[in-house]
């Protein structure tokens, strides 16, 4: 059962940037989804980006197309999500997910789960 340990969350200002790692405990090979997701207060997960294959396909939420890059270093078992232009509604829980599919990052065909880091823009 491979183990995600995200990183990178914090407090930053409207407009400003971060960048999230999300460390796997084993290898990610090519025939998985790597995905990020959040989730607000009240509300339900929502997927943000995904890369499927390392490199072969991208998917982002129409939210954030355009601000937030997904990219994963497979010789460093690690994804990471570029966010910039950042805006108070960023403002969630970011979790890393895996699973077989990308699914249109629908949170239930992802089967692993890190614990989340906290992002938090201000105005």
């Amino acid at each position: 059962q491979v183990q995600l340990v995200e990183s990178g969350g914090g407090s930053v200002q409207a407009g400003g940037s971060l960048r999230l790692s999300c460390v796997a405990s084993e290898y990610i090979g090519s025939g998985y989804c790597m995905a990020w997701f959040r989730q607000r207060p009240g509300e339900e997960r929502e997927g943000v980006a995904g890369i499927y294959g390392g490199v072969i396909s991208k998917y982002y939420a129409d939210s954030v197309k355009g601000r937030f890059t997904v990219s994963q270093d497979s010789k460093k078992n690690t994804l990471y999500l570029q966010m910039s232009s950042l805006e108070p509604e960023d403002t969630a829980i970011y979790y890393c997910a895996q699973g077989r599919h990308c699914s249109n990052l629908r949170a239930a065909a992802f089967d692993y789960w890190g614990q989340g880091t906290q992002v938090t823009v201000s105005s």
